[in-house]
């Protein structure tokens, strides 16, 4: 498909700069194509009585860490700032990371991160270049390894925001709050899987109350969640891997809830794609651990879930194709219409729509 059937104006004062509080008083829009209208305005905290007893959400545990790191080069020449973004760890002291200004780094050059942390009461992190690869990432071995590196990494770096936010604001001590789910249990994600930052104990507390059971699955979440689609086309797209897990007790779990006649809701896309994967052709999940690149389009044939939460997304982005491929391109677009008109706040820290599949 062209990319530019996924296209769409928004006034730069739709992007929320940070969320709601408190976080379940966000507004949520909920599509569903099979109701007139199909559009419906109601608010996050609203959420259990929109589902049905029996239903099962479905969260990402990961946990954010603070992957934006800012140093310079090192050893040779002039000493040039740079700015990384780890993006996918490799092994205890090696991870790939989207680099500024990337031509300036070549394979053995070091960079020093961190000059004012704690870090191994050294105040400094070095990495060295070990590979440049072809789509702008960089792999960067470090010093340290381990558990000591992720303190390292947790002392000097600062969480990562989205561009669309830090550029309009340096990150600050807040958001080592605000940009972590609830459900944040598993280290690894360079960006919030932001659909689960709506969630509060009281209203996990009334979901189950009503019925309605919580599961949980993790996905890593890469930078490249952040890149947006350049090709003209679709199928010239190519993601980037994510590592992923659906232990074999929650795949049990959630194919009794098929079974018995409730829903699998998804909350977020990462939550989706991880299911999606694990799922075979008959809609049976599987216990699985790996990586996963899949990339959902118009045309896709959902086989795990039933009904997604998800945040307002990216024009041109894979969210919105994806989101598009659940309830129809120009359902979608109506959505999104409406919302920009109705005031709702989009991306990240933004409001949230449920989605019910077509």
């Amino acid at each position: 498909m062209r990319t530019e059937l996924f296209d769409f104006d928004l006034p730069p004062e739709r992007i929320a700069l940070r969320p709601a509080s408190p976080r379940d008083a966000a507004r949520l829009l909920v599509v569903d194509p099979g109701t007139r209208p199909e559009c419906r305005d109601h608010v996050v905290r609203e959420l259990p009585d929109l589902l049905r007893p029996g239903d099962a959400l479905v969260v990402n545990d990961t946990r954010v860490i603070p992957a934006r790191l800012s140093g310079r080069r090192i050893g040779r020449g002039v000493e040039t700032p740079i700015e990384a973004t780890l993006h996918r760890r490799l092994d205890g002291s090696r991870w790939t990371a989207f680099v500024k200004p990337g031509r300036r780094l070549h394979p053995g050059d070091v960079v020093r991160f961190g000059d004012e942390g704690r870090v191994c009461l050294l105040g400094q992190l070095d990495a060295t270049v070990e590979a440049k690869g072809d789509g702008g990432e960089l792999t960067l071995a470090f010093a340290f390894h381990g558990a000591v590196l992720d303190q390292a990494i947790a002392e000097c770096g600062v969480m990562p925001l989205p561009p669309y936010i830090a550029s309009n604001r340096e990150p600050d001590d807040r958001d080592r709050t605000d940009y972590q789910t609830v459900f944040a249990q598993d280290e690894g994600s360079v960006a919030a899987p932001t659909a689960g930052l709506h969630f509060t104990a009281a209203l996990l507390d009334r979901l189950m109350a009503r019925g309605i059971a919580l599961h949980k699955v993790t996905l890593h979440v890469g930078a490249g969640t952040f890149l947006p689609v350049k090709a003209e086309d679709t199928n010239a797209h190519r993601m980037h891997q994510e590592w992923g897990n659906v232990s074999a007790r929650t795949a049990a779990a959630l194919n009794k809830v098929r079974q018995d006649g409730g829903r699998i809701v998804a909350v977020g896309s990462t939550s989706l794609r991880v299911l999606e994967s694990a799922s075979g052709e008959d809609g049976v999940i599987h216990a699985w651990t790996g990586e996963t690149a899949i990339f959902i389009t118009p045309g896709y044939r959902f086989r795990a879930v039933d009904v997604m939460m998800t945040n307002f997304h990216l024009p041109r982005s894979t969210l919105f194709m994806l989101v598009s491929a659940f309830c129809g391109l120009e359902v979608m677009q109506r959505a999104y219409a409406h919302a920009i008109v109705a005031g709702y706040r989009f991306y990240s820290y933004g409001d949230a729509c449920l989605l019910f599949r077509r």
